[in-house]
């Protein structure tokens, strides 16, 4: 039997609001202060990650900002003819500024402002919360990317626009996680507000799968259960939640996921060696867990969680 649908109401709702904005707006008036070192730069401040994109769940804690450096930018142009690579080429100039420098830096005022507690990470700069007004953040800092479809000898060239940035040991990261709110915001509006709720059933899922023992932590993150269901047709969403969860998982299991894409449009959702995408393996031992799970009512018929 399913899980109940007073059960995916209360899984449906919206971690902290009010405390995960305030986190934002006190490290982005510091991350945009005129007198930090990186300010005379060009640069961008944003949210990703849960509480970017409102799909956040009580559990969740840190907020995810991005500082991204538009002064320079780093391209691909893989993509592009042998005659296009010559025009890029001719009109390619170096930068005398660095995402190492810009990083080093904004770990720096970080440090400056809030203290000691600032830690970096493997990717992005730990910020502690303060206990009440202000919880946990990590600011990622990286640059503009910039991946080449066309580069004409006369006129403008076309690119899909991302972020970039370097990992501790070396390996290079390229994302688009402005597409991938855009897009989820999308899907939102287009399912009656039911995309965005249902993702938050699927985290809390997850959690509960594996505080009883049936997941182990990190087969599933957030990130790629949004890019799941994002390839959802927008007509298995309605009704019910019961009916809107088991639509999804039906689909799933009855879909080629090798042909499954992020949520940013992008990326490959599935597919093994890459950063930016979900391992095959976890996802198929994420979903034989869920689907024992949601068929066993979560294992516990008569108990709301919260």
């Amino acid at each position: 039997m399913p899980i109940n649908e007073a059960q995916l109401v209360t899984w449906s709702a919206q971690g902290s609001v009010q405390q995960s904005a305030a986190t934002y707006q006190t490290v982005r008036g510091v991350l945009n202060d005129a007198q930090s070192p990186y300010y005379p730069k060009s640069f961008d401040i944003f949210l990703q990650g849960s509480y970017g994109n409102d799909t956040n769940i009580y559990a969740d804690s840190d907020v995810d900002v991005v500082i991204r450096l538009d002064s320079i930018f780093y391209t691909d142009t893989s993509g592009l003819s042998g005659q296009e690579k010559s025009n890029y080429e001719s009109n390619r100039s170096s930068a005398e500024y660095s995402l190492a420098k810009f990083k080093e830096e904004v770990g720096a005022w970080l440090v400056a402002k809030f203290g000691s507690g600032v830690k970096p990470g493997n990717k992005a700069i730990f910020v502690p919360g303060n206990g009440s007004s202000r919880r946990d953040a990590d600011v990622l800092p990286c640059a503009e990317h910039r991946y080449y479809t066309s580069y004409p000898a006369a006129g403008s060239p076309t690119f899909l626009e991302g972020v970039v940035f370097w990992a501790k040991d070396g390996t290079k990261i390229v994302n688009y996680p402005k597409q991938h709110s855009e897009n989820c915001t999308t899907k939102h509006q287009a399912t009656n507000g039911y995309f965005k709720p249902t993702v938050r059933i699927f985290k809390n899922m997850r959690n509960r799968m594996i505080e009883n023992g049936l997941l182990k932590e990190g087969l599933a993150p957030s990130y790629y259960l949004e890019g799941l269901l994002w390839n959802v047709p927008y007509n298995y969403y309605g009704s019910s939640f019961q009916q809107t969860v088991t639509n999804c998982i039906n689909f799933i299991n009855a879909s080629d996921t090798s042909q499954f894409h992020c949520a940013n449009g992008i990326h490959w959702l599935l597919r093994d060696g890459y950063q930016v995408c979900w391992s095959p393996a976890n996802f198929t031992t994420f979903m034989a867990a869920l689907q024992g799970f949601w068929n066993d009512n979560g294992g516990k018929p008569k108990t709301i969680w919260l």
